[in-house]
């Protein structure tokens, strides 16, 4: 692998992007570390009461690519930073999913572009027949299902 000064050399113009813009990759961390807080305080706090099954955080947050030899440290700080940050969207997007199950699960009029694992299961958007009892039933299902409750579960 060409030394980072023969990269500089060779490549000046990346070298100063790169540096420009690294504070705002990396910047990210404190929203990060803030969403991974709040959100582990909020299911803490409020799950319980609902009945809701914790999210197990060691499930999304999945930080072992540094392991890997062939990777230089740069590269092994970068993994270590990716499977956080994206390990801690995982965790929260899973906590606002169940959240939606259990107090909104009706289906949106719009399909959302990329909607989570659960929302296959909702209530359709304008089925009102019987809404009271299906939204009985929907949290009956939150309640019963645990960490690896997945789309197959649908019914």
């Amino acid at each position: 692998m060409a030394s980072l000064a023969k990269r500089i050399v060779d490549n000046p113009k990346h070298f100063i992007l790169l540096v420009l813009t690294a504070p705002f990759i990396y910047g990210l961390i404190i929203p990060a570390v803030l969403a991974d807080a709040c959100t582990t305080l909020y299911q803490a706090i409020c799950f319980p009461v609902y009945g809701i099954p914790k999210i197990k955080r060691r499930d999304y947050i999945v930080i072992d690519r540094h392991k890997l030899k062939h990777l230089n440290w740069a590269q092994k700080l970068n993994c270590v930073y990716c499977g956080y940050v994206n390990g801690v969207n995982a965790y929260c997007a899973e906590i606002a999913a169940r959240t939606e199950w259990y107090w909104c699960p009706v289906k949106h009029g719009k399909n959302p572009p990329a909607p989570h694992a659960h929302y296959d299961r909702f209530i359709g958007y304008d089925d009102a027949a019987d809404f009271p009892q299906k939204l009985r039933v929907m949290r009956q299902k939150c309640r019963a299902c645990e960490t690896g409750c997945d789309a197959a579960q649908k019914d």
